[in-house]
């Protein structure tokens, strides 16, 4: 596998999509949606832990709260804008045009295609395998899974596919906030491991020391890594 630097970048249906990787063998396609270009600095990650042959494909997403939310939801303080729930139409953009495209770029096909984000984009990384059977694993670093209604979801509704692993992570203090709603976040995403591990699903859940924004990248690698590794 040899890695470029700094990616190869394209713009599909006016999306950044930025590949790091170039596979000379059938090898996973990690799609990472990013808030702020995030992608590079995951990749180097990734380097240095020495992660299994993979393509990483990090998708520059725009309107954050919006494509990343599954739902309408309030915002969290007075003055945020609420969320618009717009997760589902991109998720059809992301399966039915980016991801086609993108494959069409690879001089080899994909061994398979997994999902990957940090905070919005890990609770949209999780909420995609109930939407679309694509991904075969997924990982969320410091996932949302706070987010209004997300419990009652996960627990009503079938993912579409029974994935071969399902990585979750959350810092040890991110519980500590005098939001109610937000402090629900580490016993969202227990509840929500436990939920896994009925089904049988091969998932795992680790803790970080710090805060919702401390080291992102490398945590977001971490979790990928021990995505990649699940037999």
């Amino acid at each position: 596998m040899e890695y470029e630097t700094p990616g190869k970048t394209l713009t599909v249906s006016g999306r950044t999509v930025t590949l790091f990787g170039t596979p000379d063998a059938p090898c996973p396609v990690v799609w990472l949606n990013t808030y702020d270009n995030e992608g590079g600095a995951v990749r180097e990650a990734l380097l240095s832990l020495h992660a299994p042959a993979h393509v990483l494909a990090a998708v520059q997403i725009a309107d954050w709260s919006g494509e990343m939310s599954p739902w309408a939801a309030r915002g969290l303080l007075r003055r945020e804008p609420d969320f618009p729930g717009h997760a589902d139409r991109y998720l059809e953009e992301l399966t039915g045009v980016l991801l086609p495209a993108v494959t069409r770029q690879l001089p080899v096909q994909p061994l398979y295609h997994a999902i990957a984000g940090y905070s919005m984009a890990g609770l949209f990384a999780v909420y995609a395998l109930y939407r679309t059977d694509v991904f075969r694993r997924a990982a969320s670093a410091s996932g949302s899974l706070w987010y209004p209604g997300f419990p009652e979801f996960a627990a009503s509704h079938e993912m579409q596919r029974i994935p071969d692993a399902v990585c979750l992570s959350l810092g040890d203090r991110e519980a500590r906030t005098r939001d109610p709603v937000m402090a629900s976040v580490l016993d969202n995403t227990r509840a929500f491991y436990a939920h896994l591990q009925a089904q049988g699903i091969a998932a795992d859940f680790v803790t970080n020391p710090g805060n919702h924004f401390q080291e992102p990248a490398q945590r977001m690698a971490r979790d990928i890594c021990r995505m990649l590794c699940v037999p």
